[in-house]
């Protein structure tokens, strides 16, 4: 480790490049201009999960006018945009905010230990070494905000499938797509039923031979238009900045009322979700068996197809749904449950991630490990008996950037008041209650496999999520931040 240097220190560490992360660092650098902050990268570029993600049709599964930022209008034509799209306009913004010039990359944090007494956070930092290699250093600031997302970069979750090394074809996740994988003309198997199955199918379907999605069980799956019509009629005829607001504003009810909808009234959400597959499959698809779960709608997370995209490739015949069980590889395929053999050349694994909280640096206060499992989150943005520590997290049932943006603007909020009033230590208490709840209400496979590793909530605000923008709004940008639970020194 490099110690021969007194450690370089700023008021505000941003843990992380990408939406959230660039996000946070226009907000400081317009609400706390003379806030001294720097943003650590441990990738080599901006962008995030939209730099990561370079699969055949990867895109946004929500509408970019609500998970772009408030205070940069989506100037794309469609509102379901595709990754390098989001990657350019994420890029573009740190640009135009001066923010690039602040990032650290190849900059990946360690760990972060909080000394009460000096009121500082203190980071070890791997980062490149000047004559090659790398080195550790340290860095200090008075507050840590981590926009480090929820999963894993550098890994996928790849369930251990029997017989795989007798396979003969290629096996692949999308999370790291291989630049020379050509499947053109190839059969190819993708292996779920989520957001990122259903994007690749039709997209894989231009050009390969043909296409099957593998699934154990089927996920509820809506098409919505990759355009955005209220937002197409406003440009050019009003201010654009009065556009924004008000295709964010009615992107934001419909969003809510549709969720609302979905939790209060599941039996007539099933019905309604179940009429539109219905009627954009091909005449007798077995709808319930390929497009009806088990679960209600919102107990997972719906899956978007923009245009209706994956229903077309169906009709089309250059795509199929297969739902059942597998029983191991073969060397020319995948036999299933049922002992049907699926060949395949080409296999995608489509299985999820692996989550990981505050991308997976170590924490400790005055020398005590924190193990985040142990702590409550405050307002879903901070953890309990941890001083000066934020986390952006954002939404499971609407779009992302809407809460990141209502967090970073409290945190904004917090430092300013914290310096008005002299205050060196912000730490959130413990709920009054002992009810605990899990962090995330997701009955997904790649919550489950997080279960003991994730904050939890309480049962009542402060301490409660409420995956309500709305009341969050409320809650964030208009209530005092001097709010319960919170002691200041």
């Amino acid at each position: 480790m490099d110690t021969a240097a007194a450690p370089e220190h700023v008021d505000v560490l941003v843990v992380g490049a990408g939406l959230s992360g660039i996000g946070a660092a226009c907000q400081l650098r317009r609400r706390l201009p003379a806030t001294t902050f720097a943003v650590l990268e441990a990738r080599g570029t901006t962008g995030g999960t939209w730099d990561l993600f370079r699969y055949p049709g990867v895109r946004s599964d929500s509408d970019m006018h609500t998970l772009g930022y408030s205070f940069r209008p989506w100037r794309g034509a469609r509102a379901i945009a595709d990754g390098a799209s989001i990657r350019e306009y994420v890029a573009d913004t740190a640009r135009e905010f001066g923010v690039d010039e602040r990032i650290r990359f190849h900059h990946r944090v360690l760990s972060a230990h909080f000394s009460t007494a000096t009121a500082r956070w203190t980071l070890l930092v791997e980062r490149p070494a000047p004559g090659g290699g790398s080195q550790t250093v340290r860095m200090t600031c008075g507050f840590l905000l981590s926009c480090t997302g929820y999963y894993r970069y550098d890994r996928g979750h790849t369930p251990r499938f029997p017989g795989v090394a007798d396979f003969r074809g290629r096996v692949v996740h999308p999370q790291h797509w291989p630049a020379d994988l050509d499947t053109a003309g190839k059969r190819v198997v993708v292996i779920g039923s989520g957001a990122t199955a259903v994007t690749l199918v039709p997209n894989l379907a231009r050009d390969a031979a043909h296409v099957t999605m593998l699934q154990r069980s089927p996920s509820w799956v809506v098409a919505l238009p990759s355009r955005d019509h209220l937002a197409d009629r406003l440009r050019g005829r009003v201010p654009e900045g009065l556009a924004h607001v008000l295709v964010r504003a009615k992107n934001v009810a419909l969003a809510t009322a549709s969720y609302q909808f979905a939790r209060r009234r599941p039996q007539s959400a099933r019905r309604l979700l179940r009429e539109r597959a219905a009627a954009a499959l091909p005449a007798g698809f077995d709808v319930d068996r390929h497009f009806g779960p088990a679960h209600d709608p919102w107990d997972q997370r719906l899956c978007v197809v923009p245009d209706g995209d994956l229903f077309r490739a169906l009709r089309a015949g250059t795509a199929s749904v297969v739902t059942d069980g597998i029983d191991t590889f073969t060397p020319d395929g995948i036999r299933l449950t049922s002992g049907r053999d699926l060949p395949a050349d080409v296999v995608v694994t489509a299985t999820g991630l692996d989550l990981l909280f505050l991308g997976g640096m170590d924490l400790a206060v005055d020398g005590v490990p924190v193990d985040p499992a142990d702590r409550v989150v405050h307002r879903g943005m901070m953890l309990s008996g941890v001083p000066n520590l934020a986390f952006a997290l954002g939404y499971t049932n609407a779009s992302w950037t809407l809460k990141v943006d209502l967090v970073t603007e409290h945190v904004c909020r917090l430092l300013g008041f914290m310096t008005r009033r002299g205050h060196r230590v912000v730490t959130p208490g413990e709920p009054p209650t002992a009810e605990r709840r899990p962090l995330i209400d997701l009955d997904a496979g790649y919550v489950r496999r997080a279960a003991g590793k994730l904050p939890q909530q309480g049962a009542a605000t402060p301490w409660r999520l409420h995956q309500n923008y709305p009341l969050d709004v409320i809650g964030l940008r208009y209530r005092p931040v001097a709010g319960p639970g919170l002691e200041f020194a």
